[in-house]
Protein backbone atom coordinates (compact mmCIF):
# COMPACT_ATOMS: atom_id res chain seq x y z
CA UNK A 1 0.00 0.00 0.00
CA UNK A 2 2.52 2.52 1.15
CA UNK A 3 4.62 1.92 -2.54
CA UNK A 4 1.04 2.36 -4.54
CA UNK A 5 0.50 5.63 -2.44
CA UNK A 6 3.90 6.67 -3.02
CA UNK A 7 3.67 5.90 -7.01
CA UNK A 8 0.53 8.37 -7.20
CA UNK A 9 1.80 10.83 -4.96
CA UNK A 10 5.10 10.93 -7.78
CA UNK A 11 2.22 10.89 -10.56
CA UNK A 12 -0.02 13.48 -8.77
CA UNK A 13 3.49 15.78 -8.60
CA UNK A 14 4.40 14.89 -12.18
CA UNK A 15 0.89 16.12 -13.45
CA UNK A 16 1.06 19.40 -11.05
CA UNK A 17 4.33 20.37 -12.32
CA UNK A 18 3.24 19.36 -16.01
CA UNK A 19 -0.07 21.46 -15.29
CA UNK A 20 1.69 24.62 -14.11
CA UNK A 21 3.71 25.07 -16.49
CA UNK A 22 1.42 24.79 -19.50
CA UNK A 23 -0.31 27.27 -17.32
CA UNK A 24 2.84 29.61 -17.62
CA UNK A 25 3.89 29.05 -20.95
CA UNK A 26 -0.11 29.94 -22.24
CA UNK A 27 -0.71 33.01 -20.11
CA UNK A 28 1.78 35.07 -22.39
CA UNK A 29 1.17 36.29 -25.81
CA UNK A 30 4.68 37.33 -27.36
CA UNK A 31 6.60 34.78 -29.14
CA UNK A 32 10.16 36.04 -27.36
CA UNK A 33 7.70 35.79 -24.15
CA UNK A 34 6.39 31.95 -24.27
CA UNK A 35 9.82 30.52 -25.94
CA UNK A 36 11.48 32.07 -22.34
CA UNK A 37 8.67 30.76 -20.24
CA UNK A 38 9.20 27.42 -22.02
CA UNK A 39 12.50 27.22 -21.44
CA UNK A 40 12.09 28.05 -18.06
CA UNK A 41 9.27 25.62 -17.28
CA UNK A 42 11.31 22.61 -18.77
CA UNK A 43 14.18 23.03 -16.82
CA UNK A 44 12.13 23.11 -13.56
CA UNK A 45 10.23 20.64 -14.76
CA UNK A 46 12.79 17.97 -15.41
CA UNK A 47 15.61 19.11 -12.85
CA UNK A 48 18.29 20.24 -15.57
CA UNK A 49 21.03 22.90 -14.83
CA UNK A 50 20.80 23.86 -18.54
CA UNK A 51 18.15 24.24 -21.11
CA UNK A 52 17.79 26.06 -24.57
CA UNK A 53 15.43 26.60 -27.38
CA UNK A 54 16.16 26.94 -30.60
CA UNK A 55 13.82 28.21 -33.37
CA UNK A 56 15.40 28.46 -37.10
CA UNK A 57 15.46 30.31 -39.99
CA UNK A 58 15.63 30.03 -43.34
CA UNK A 59 19.65 30.70 -43.56
CA UNK A 60 21.03 28.36 -41.70
CA UNK A 61 20.91 30.09 -38.55
CA UNK A 62 18.00 30.59 -35.62
CA UNK A 63 15.50 33.22 -35.82
CA UNK A 64 15.19 33.10 -31.78
CA UNK A 65 17.62 30.93 -29.18
CA UNK A 66 16.97 31.43 -26.01
CA UNK A 67 18.63 29.47 -22.63
CA UNK A 68 18.17 29.56 -19.53
CA UNK A 69 21.25 28.68 -16.44
CA UNK A 70 23.51 30.66 -18.10
CA UNK A 71 23.79 34.16 -16.78
CA UNK A 72 24.18 37.12 -19.40
CA UNK A 73 27.89 37.04 -18.74
CA UNK A 74 28.76 33.78 -20.02
CA UNK A 75 26.30 34.40 -22.86
CA UNK A 76 28.35 37.57 -23.98
CA UNK A 77 31.79 35.21 -23.64
CA UNK A 78 30.03 32.50 -25.97
CA UNK A 79 29.27 34.77 -28.60
CA UNK A 80 27.20 34.67 -31.56
CA UNK A 81 23.96 32.82 -31.97
CA UNK A 82 24.98 29.21 -32.93
CA UNK A 83 24.72 27.82 -36.56
CA UNK A 84 22.58 25.03 -37.43
CA UNK A 85 25.11 22.50 -37.38
CA UNK A 86 25.87 19.35 -35.67
CA UNK A 87 23.85 18.33 -33.09
CA UNK A 88 21.51 21.13 -33.57
CA UNK A 89 21.48 20.11 -37.23
CA UNK A 90 20.42 16.89 -36.54
CA UNK A 91 18.01 17.63 -34.32
CA UNK A 92 16.10 19.83 -36.49
CA UNK A 93 15.95 17.66 -39.43
CA UNK A 94 14.46 14.81 -37.23
CA UNK A 95 11.53 14.73 -35.55
CA UNK A 96 12.33 12.08 -32.93
CA UNK A 97 13.81 12.90 -29.21
CA UNK A 98 17.48 12.32 -28.57
CA UNK A 99 19.03 11.29 -24.87
CA UNK A 100 22.67 10.76 -24.21
CA UNK A 101 24.35 9.65 -21.57
CA UNK A 102 27.20 12.01 -22.60
CA UNK A 103 27.12 14.09 -25.65
CA UNK A 104 30.92 15.13 -25.41
CA UNK A 105 31.28 11.47 -27.17
CA UNK A 106 28.57 12.00 -29.89
CA UNK A 107 30.40 12.47 -33.55
CA UNK A 108 27.60 15.02 -33.82
CA UNK A 109 29.06 17.17 -30.64
CA UNK A 110 31.57 19.37 -32.47
CA UNK A 111 31.66 23.40 -33.01
CA UNK A 112 31.18 24.33 -29.61
CA UNK A 113 32.86 26.95 -28.17
CA UNK A 114 35.47 27.47 -25.76
CA UNK A 115 33.19 29.50 -23.41
CA UNK A 116 30.42 27.07 -23.40
CA UNK A 117 29.38 25.27 -19.74
CA UNK A 118 30.82 21.72 -20.32
CA UNK A 119 27.62 19.35 -20.97
CA UNK A 120 27.19 16.06 -20.12
CA UNK A 121 23.77 14.97 -20.03
CA UNK A 122 21.39 15.47 -22.49
CA UNK A 123 17.77 15.85 -23.77
CA UNK A 124 16.63 17.16 -26.79
CA UNK A 125 13.00 17.09 -27.96
CA UNK A 126 11.97 18.30 -31.45
CA UNK A 127 8.81 20.79 -31.29
CA UNK A 128 6.74 19.84 -34.33
CA UNK A 129 3.35 21.10 -35.72
CA UNK A 130 2.10 18.08 -37.86
CA UNK A 131 5.68 17.27 -39.91
CA UNK A 132 7.41 21.06 -39.48
CA UNK A 133 10.08 21.31 -36.88
CA UNK A 134 9.08 24.77 -35.33
CA UNK A 135 12.33 24.45 -33.39
CA UNK A 136 14.30 22.04 -30.70
CA UNK A 137 14.16 22.14 -26.84
CA UNK A 138 17.41 20.45 -24.94
CA UNK A 139 18.37 19.94 -21.40
CA UNK A 140 21.83 19.07 -19.98
CA UNK A 141 22.97 18.18 -16.40
CA UNK A 142 20.29 17.22 -15.15
CA UNK A 143 20.85 17.79 -11.07
CA UNK A 144 20.03 14.44 -9.84
CA UNK A 145 22.67 11.35 -10.38
CA UNK A 146 22.00 9.20 -12.98
CA UNK A 147 20.97 11.75 -15.87
CA UNK A 148 17.91 11.93 -17.53
CA UNK A 149 15.30 8.61 -18.16
CA UNK A 150 12.89 7.19 -20.14
CA UNK A 151 10.12 8.83 -18.13
CA UNK A 152 12.12 12.05 -18.50
CA UNK A 153 12.10 12.28 -22.11
CA UNK A 154 8.08 10.99 -22.72
CA UNK A 155 7.42 13.77 -20.20
CA UNK A 156 9.65 16.84 -22.14
CA UNK A 157 7.41 15.20 -25.73
CA UNK A 158 4.11 15.75 -23.92
CA UNK A 159 5.83 19.54 -22.78
CA UNK A 160 6.52 20.01 -26.41
CA UNK A 161 3.21 19.62 -27.90
CA UNK A 162 1.80 21.86 -25.08
CA UNK A 163 5.01 24.35 -26.51
CA UNK A 164 4.05 23.85 -30.02
CA UNK A 165 0.29 24.97 -29.42
CA UNK A 166 1.76 28.50 -27.44
CA UNK A 167 4.11 28.89 -30.09
CA UNK A 168 1.64 28.90 -32.95
CA UNK A 169 -0.77 31.18 -31.12
CA UNK A 170 1.74 33.91 -30.16
CA UNK A 171 2.27 33.49 -33.54
CA UNK A 172 -1.06 34.23 -35.02
CA UNK A 173 -1.53 36.78 -32.22
CA UNK A 174 1.36 38.93 -33.20
CA UNK A 175 0.27 38.26 -36.86
CA UNK A 176 -3.04 39.39 -36.57
CA UNK A 177 -1.81 42.39 -34.11
CA UNK A 178 0.35 43.18 -37.06
CA UNK A 179 -2.78 43.40 -39.31
CA UNK A 180 -4.91 45.26 -36.88
CA UNK A 181 -1.90 48.02 -36.77
CA UNK A 182 -1.87 47.80 -40.68
CA UNK A 183 -5.63 48.58 -40.41
CA UNK A 184 -5.37 51.27 -37.60
CA UNK A 185 -2.95 53.66 -39.78
CA UNK A 186 -5.34 53.12 -42.67
CA UNK A 187 -8.26 54.09 -40.17
CA UNK A 188 -6.18 57.20 -38.99
CA UNK A 189 -5.14 58.03 -42.44
CA UNK A 190 -8.91 58.40 -43.42
CA UNK A 191 -10.02 59.69 -40.35
CA UNK A 192 -7.25 62.74 -41.10
CA UNK A 193 -8.32 62.81 -44.76
CA UNK A 194 -11.81 63.82 -43.94
CA UNK A 195 -11.17 66.03 -41.46
CA UNK A 196 -9.21 68.26 -43.42
CA UNK A 197 -9.34 67.59 -47.32
CA UNK A 198 -12.89 69.26 -48.10
CA UNK A 199 -11.86 72.33 -46.24
CA UNK A 200 -8.54 72.22 -48.56
CA UNK A 201 -10.49 71.79 -51.72
CA UNK A 202 -12.85 74.25 -50.74
CA UNK A 203 -9.76 76.98 -49.97
CA UNK A 204 -8.15 75.40 -53.31
CA UNK A 205 -10.91 76.65 -55.42
CA UNK A 206 -11.72 79.95 -53.47
CA UNK A 207 -7.73 80.71 -53.80
CA UNK A 208 -8.19 80.25 -58.20
CA UNK A 209 -11.25 82.51 -57.81
CA UNK A 210 -9.34 85.15 -56.07
CA UNK A 211 -6.92 85.13 -58.40
CA UNK A 212 -9.02 84.96 -61.49
CA UNK A 213 -10.71 88.16 -59.90
CA UNK A 214 -7.77 90.14 -59.19
CA UNK A 215 -7.39 92.72 -62.11
CA UNK A 216 -11.25 92.69 -62.78
CA UNK A 217 -12.73 93.20 -59.51
CA UNK A 218 -10.56 93.80 -56.21
CA UNK A 219 -13.36 94.11 -53.72
CA UNK A 220 -14.38 90.78 -54.33
CA UNK A 221 -10.88 89.58 -54.33
CA UNK A 222 -10.84 90.81 -50.98
CA UNK A 223 -12.93 89.43 -50.01
CA UNK A 224 -12.42 85.86 -51.57
CA UNK A 225 -8.52 86.28 -49.56
CA UNK A 226 -10.70 86.59 -46.52
CA UNK A 227 -12.38 83.15 -47.19
CA UNK A 228 -8.98 81.85 -47.85
CA UNK A 229 -7.74 82.81 -44.63
CA UNK A 230 -10.98 81.64 -42.72
CA UNK A 231 -10.95 77.99 -44.17
CA UNK A 232 -6.96 77.77 -44.05
CA UNK A 233 -7.84 78.56 -40.00
CA UNK A 234 -10.58 76.31 -39.94
CA UNK A 235 -8.65 73.34 -41.85
CA UNK A 236 -6.08 73.82 -39.30
CA UNK A 237 -8.10 73.92 -36.40
CA UNK A 238 -9.33 70.63 -37.42
CA UNK A 239 -5.95 69.13 -38.14
CA UNK A 240 -4.68 70.03 -34.02
CA UNK A 241 -8.19 68.34 -32.40
CA UNK A 242 -7.21 65.41 -34.53
CA UNK A 243 -4.03 65.41 -33.38
CA UNK A 244 -4.78 65.87 -30.02
CA UNK A 245 -7.40 63.48 -29.66
CA UNK A 246 -4.99 60.47 -31.13
CA UNK A 247 -1.80 61.54 -29.47
CA UNK A 248 0.11 58.82 -27.60
CA UNK A 249 -1.19 59.17 -23.80
CA UNK A 250 0.79 61.03 -21.32
CA UNK A 251 0.48 59.29 -17.89
CA UNK A 252 3.04 61.31 -15.93
CA UNK A 253 0.37 62.18 -13.42
CA UNK A 254 -1.90 58.74 -13.49
CA UNK A 255 -4.47 57.13 -15.28
CA UNK A 256 -7.59 59.51 -13.49
CA UNK A 257 -5.87 62.94 -13.64
CA UNK A 258 -4.71 62.41 -17.49
CA UNK A 259 -8.20 61.63 -18.42
CA UNK A 260 -9.99 64.22 -16.30
CA UNK A 261 -7.46 66.69 -18.60
CA UNK A 262 -8.29 65.01 -22.22
CA UNK A 263 -11.88 65.40 -20.82
CA UNK A 264 -11.74 68.91 -19.70
CA UNK A 265 -9.85 69.59 -23.26
CA UNK A 266 -12.35 68.10 -25.90
CA UNK A 267 -15.16 69.60 -23.92
CA UNK A 268 -13.74 73.05 -24.73
CA UNK A 269 -12.73 72.24 -28.21
CA UNK A 270 -16.02 70.30 -28.73
CA UNK A 271 -19.79 71.32 -29.43
CA UNK A 272 -20.83 68.10 -27.80
CA UNK A 273 -20.39 68.18 -24.17
CA UNK A 274 -17.68 65.96 -22.69
CA UNK A 275 -18.29 64.94 -18.94
CA UNK A 276 -16.24 62.41 -16.61
CA UNK A 277 -16.92 60.75 -13.18
CA UNK A 278 -13.68 59.12 -11.84
CA UNK A 279 -12.89 57.23 -8.37
CA UNK A 280 -9.51 58.41 -7.66
CA UNK A 281 -8.58 55.52 -5.90
CA UNK A 282 -8.41 53.34 -9.12
CA UNK A 283 -4.63 52.29 -9.76
CA UNK A 284 -3.72 49.99 -12.82
CA UNK A 285 -0.28 48.76 -13.75
CA UNK A 286 1.49 51.80 -16.02
CA UNK A 287 0.95 49.16 -19.26
CA UNK A 288 -2.71 48.72 -17.89
CA UNK A 289 -3.03 52.30 -17.21
CA UNK A 290 -1.50 53.20 -21.06
CA UNK A 291 -4.04 50.85 -22.62
CA UNK A 292 -7.11 51.99 -20.92
CA UNK A 293 -6.04 55.58 -21.58
CA UNK A 294 -5.78 54.71 -25.64
CA UNK A 295 -9.00 53.06 -25.38
CA UNK A 296 -10.62 55.72 -23.83
CA UNK A 297 -8.93 58.18 -26.46
CA UNK A 298 -10.80 55.92 -29.28
CA UNK A 299 -13.77 55.86 -28.22
CA UNK A 300 -13.91 59.36 -27.05
CA UNK A 301 -12.93 60.30 -31.69
CA UNK A 302 -15.65 57.72 -32.54
CA UNK A 303 -18.37 59.34 -30.24
CA UNK A 304 -17.60 62.92 -31.18
CA UNK A 305 -16.78 62.08 -34.85
CA UNK A 306 -19.40 60.04 -35.63
CA UNK A 307 -22.47 59.87 -32.99
CA UNK A 308 -23.87 63.53 -33.42
CA UNK A 309 -23.77 62.78 -29.65
CA UNK A 310 -25.55 65.33 -27.65
CA UNK A 311 -23.35 64.61 -24.67
CA UNK A 312 -20.36 62.14 -24.02
CA UNK A 313 -19.85 60.65 -20.59
CA UNK A 314 -16.32 58.98 -19.57
CA UNK A 315 -16.87 57.04 -16.05
CA UNK A 316 -14.18 55.00 -14.11
CA UNK A 317 -14.62 52.98 -10.98
CA UNK A 318 -14.56 49.34 -9.67
CA UNK A 319 -16.47 46.21 -9.32
CA UNK A 320 -15.84 42.64 -8.78
CA UNK A 321 -12.20 43.15 -8.39
CA UNK A 322 -11.89 44.67 -11.90
CA UNK A 323 -11.47 48.24 -12.92
CA UNK A 324 -14.41 49.46 -14.94
CA UNK A 325 -13.95 52.27 -17.92
CA UNK A 326 -17.11 53.67 -19.72
CA UNK A 327 -17.16 55.77 -22.39
CA UNK A 328 -20.94 56.47 -23.29
CA UNK A 329 -23.10 58.69 -25.49
CA UNK A 330 -26.59 59.65 -26.82
CA UNK A 331 -25.80 59.81 -30.28
CA UNK A 332 -27.54 58.06 -33.82
CA UNK A 333 -25.65 54.66 -32.23
CA UNK A 334 -25.04 51.76 -34.71
CA UNK A 335 -25.53 48.12 -34.71
CA UNK A 336 -23.47 46.50 -32.76
CA UNK A 337 -23.71 43.15 -34.77
CA UNK A 338 -21.65 44.71 -37.92
CA UNK A 339 -18.25 44.36 -36.92
CA UNK A 340 -17.02 47.23 -39.19
CA UNK A 341 -19.28 49.92 -38.51
CA UNK A 342 -19.46 53.27 -40.78
CA UNK A 343 -16.38 51.92 -42.09
CA UNK A 344 -14.22 50.50 -39.52
CA UNK A 345 -14.27 52.61 -36.06
CA UNK A 346 -11.28 50.58 -34.95
CA UNK A 347 -13.03 48.67 -32.75
CA UNK A 348 -11.14 45.14 -33.51
CA UNK A 349 -8.11 47.22 -32.96
CA UNK A 350 -9.39 48.23 -29.12
CA UNK A 351 -10.60 44.74 -28.42
CA UNK A 352 -7.28 43.31 -29.25
CA UNK A 353 -5.70 46.01 -26.57
CA UNK A 354 -7.94 45.16 -24.21
CA UNK A 355 -7.00 41.21 -24.72
CA UNK A 356 -3.63 41.66 -24.14
CA UNK A 357 -3.41 42.91 -21.20
CA UNK A 358 -6.12 40.20 -19.73
CA UNK A 359 -9.08 42.60 -19.87
CA UNK A 360 -12.40 42.39 -21.62
CA UNK A 361 -14.37 44.75 -23.84
CA UNK A 362 -17.36 45.10 -24.66
CA UNK A 363 -19.96 47.52 -26.64
CA UNK A 364 -23.54 48.09 -26.23
CA UNK A 365 -25.38 49.92 -29.15
CA UNK A 366 -28.29 50.18 -31.10
CA UNK A 367 -29.79 52.69 -34.06
CA UNK A 368 -30.92 55.53 -32.25
CA UNK A 369 -29.84 54.62 -28.78
CA UNK A 370 -26.57 55.68 -28.45
CA UNK A 371 -23.25 53.65 -27.74
CA UNK A 372 -21.55 52.38 -24.59
CA UNK A 373 -18.21 51.18 -25.03
CA UNK A 374 -16.97 48.95 -21.55
CA UNK A 375 -13.38 48.17 -20.63
CA UNK A 376 -12.98 45.85 -17.56
CA UNK A 377 -9.64 45.09 -16.48
CA UNK A 378 -8.67 42.79 -13.32
CA UNK A 379 -7.14 44.91 -10.40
Amino acid sequence: MESDDGCHGDQGATLHAVSSAVLAVTRHLSVHEVLQVIVRAAAQLLDARYAALGVPDDEGSFAEFVVEGISDEEWERIGPLPRQHGMLAAMLHGDTPKRLRDIRREPEFEGWPVAHPVLKDFLGVPILDGEDVLGIIFLANKRRPGGFTADDEELLTLFAAHAAIAITNARLYEHNRELTIVAERNRLARELHDAVAQKLFSLRLTARTASALADRDPVRTVKELEQVERLAAEALAELRAVIFELRPADLADGLVASLRKHVEVLDRVHETAVRIAADEAVVLPEEHEAVAFRITQEALYNALRHAGAQTVQVRLGTADARAVLEVSDDGSGFDASDTDPQGGLGLASMRDRAYAIGGELTIDAAPGQGTTVRLEVPL
